[in-house]
């Protein structure tokens, strides 16, 4: 039995690992990467291993970095099942069909940049074209419609006509739909068999709704080897689910291999008893000045804790009475795949909501913005409110219009909740509003670029760590030290270079013995 690491290696995005035994091939996630555009199309485009050789796959939680190319899987000849917890597999129902949706608003506004930018080169005579003048005018009025929506047929039709490179989206909504039949939902601590002697088991991992660690075990005649697959594990004392398991069945406390992430492996999180303080000084701080907080949020998962933050401030009284508005559609559809999975939420929620007859996701000030109409109002709406949209990164979605309609007033915050990938706008503007205001904020504001613009960032910047849903080094270690598992080895993967090697070298400190596999490596199971 050996394991290979095809992806999240040596990086935080993109999980996907192979188990081989002598009868089966397992997938562990099939994930996408996520980052420079270029590099992850690149990346994305190509699944290093045989779909029709997959026997199963096990996915650890929802998150498109971990989930998002499971339609590829299943278009291209894969017929196992996709073995989940069963909030996993409602929240995957959504979140793959909007992957779809992003895939193919990229593509068309990249084909839209080449027919632009091949007519501009045609009226300044650097390309010879079969169209006159009055054809190019009329081209360059419908590309897009009245209502400022790609004109995707004839964009595309320009591009074929003239022999121009089309860019294809990596799946459709129909197969990331049709993917969705492949699922197969179980319950925490309920063993399925994934393979020939071959069982898994999940375990909570207190990272989002449904996420979990896997245990694979392998029986053959009176040998057992047990893997452990970590898929991404939370923090403690959170929110809404409960913590990430500590206590495990006898049969599966020897590990032969535990693959672990190590997202934060040489960092450390606020306390999460800070986060409430530090979420209710900053809103009162902004609305003092007059201005809004702009929240990039995940849909799944950091959306819904905020809300359930921002709930118990405002029944404590302790928030102005502003307006909170997710303008995510996408959110919007989690937080009810939330509001249908109660069974995985932990005590203090049942006693703070539950038991008194409320929602934790809704209350008086919270708004859910459907239309983009209204999200276009919401732009312009000059009034102190809280918006938190997606994405969480700030690669596209609907945050990016609130930030070009924002980020230029000093009176508003952008504030940062959760990891920032390398080479992100996210990133940019963490790190750049942070070096202007250690630099006392004087001179010229940083300049950010996107949508082909330059906007200056005059808006504050905070970062509350203590919301991110991984663990950080003292709580990945808790994992691995209160646990009672018993760990031969460890293989750290999803994480940044320099935060893995650095936790490798703390662990083995520690007394574990640690690897961190590179891009298509094995390592043997005996």
């Amino acid at each position: 039995m050996h394991v290979t690491f095809h992806g999240a290696t040596r990086e935080v995005t993109g999980s996907f690992h192979t188990l081989t035994t002598d009868n089966d091939r397992i997938l562990l996630d099939c994930g996408l990467f996520q980052g420079r555009r270029k590099e992850s199309e690149e990346k994305n485009r190509v699944l290093e291993v045989d779909p029709q050789a997959i026997t199963n796959v096990v996915l650890s939680h929802a998150h498109i970095d971990h989930s998002g190319r499971l339609p590829m899987l299943t278009g291209r000849g894969f017929k196992g099942r996709v073995f989940c917890t069963r909030a996993t597999a409602d929240a995957c129902a959504y979140l793959l069909r909007d992957a779809a949706k992003i895939q193919d608003g990229d593509a068309a506004y990249l084909n839209y940049k080449t027919a632009r930018n091949f007519l501009a080169k045609v009226r300044a005579g650097n390309v010879e074209a079969r169209l006159s003048k009055d054809e190019m005018h009329e081209i360059g009025l419908t590309l897009k419609t009245e209502n400022q929506y790609l004109n995707v047929p004839l964009i595309e039709k320009i591009l074929r006509d003239h022999h121009l490179e089309i860019i294809e989206p990596l799946y459709s909504i129909q197969a990331a739909e049709e993917s969705l039949a492949y699922f197969e939902g179980v319950p925490y601590r309920h063993p399925v068999v994934v393979g020939q002697d071959l069982t898994c088991t999940l375990y909570d991992a207190g990272h989002i709704l449904g996420s979990a660690m896997a245990a694979l075990q392998y029986k053959t005649g009176e040998q057992r080897r047990t893997l452990m697959f970590s898929g991404d594990i939370g923090r403690f004392g959170k929110p809404i689910i409960e913590d990430p398991t500590l206590q495990f069945p006898e049969e599966h406390r020897d590990i032969d291999l535990m693959i672990m992430e190590s997202t934060y492996g040489d960092r450390f999180h606020d306390p999460v008893v800070d986060m409430k303080p530090a979420l209710r000084r900053i809103v009162e701080e902004t609305y003092a000045r007059g201005g809004s907080v702009l929240i990039p949020a995940f849909a799944f998962g950091r959306t819904q804790e905020l809300i359930y933050f921002l709930h118990e401030l405002y029944m404590e009284g302790q928030l102005p009475k502003i307006p909170v508005y997710i303008d995510s559609p996408l959110a919007t559809d989690i937080t009810n795949v939330f509001g249908e999975h109660p069974e995985t939420y932990d005590l203090d929620t049942h006693r703070t909501f539950l038991q008194n007859g409320l929602n934790p996701f809704s209350f008086e000030y919270l708004k859910f913005i459907h239309t983009v109409e209204d999200s276009m109002a919401l732009n312009r709406d000059e009034r102190p409110h809280i918006v938190l949209s997606g994405s969480g990164m700030c690669e596209g979605g609907r945050i990016l219009h609130h930030l070009r309609h924002k980020i230029h007033d000093e009176r508003n915050t952008v504030l940062i909740v959760g990891y920032m990938g390398q080479n992100t706008l996210g990133r940019r503007i963490q790190e750049l509003g942070q070096a202007y205001e250690e630099g006392g904020r004087k001179g010229p504001a940083p300049i950010l670029t996107f949508y082909n613009k330059e906007y200056p960032l005059r808006a504050k910047v905070h970062t509350v760590g203590g919301f991110s849903a991984h663990g950080d080094r003292d709580e990945l270690t808790r994992v691995l030290r209160e646990s009672n598992l018993r760990i031969k080895k460890i293989a750290l993967v999803h994480g940044e270079e320099e935060q893995s090697l650095a936790f490798a070298t703390y662990l083995r400190e520690q007394g574990f013995e640690v690897t961190v596999p590179s891009h298509g490596q094995s390592i043997s199971i005996n």
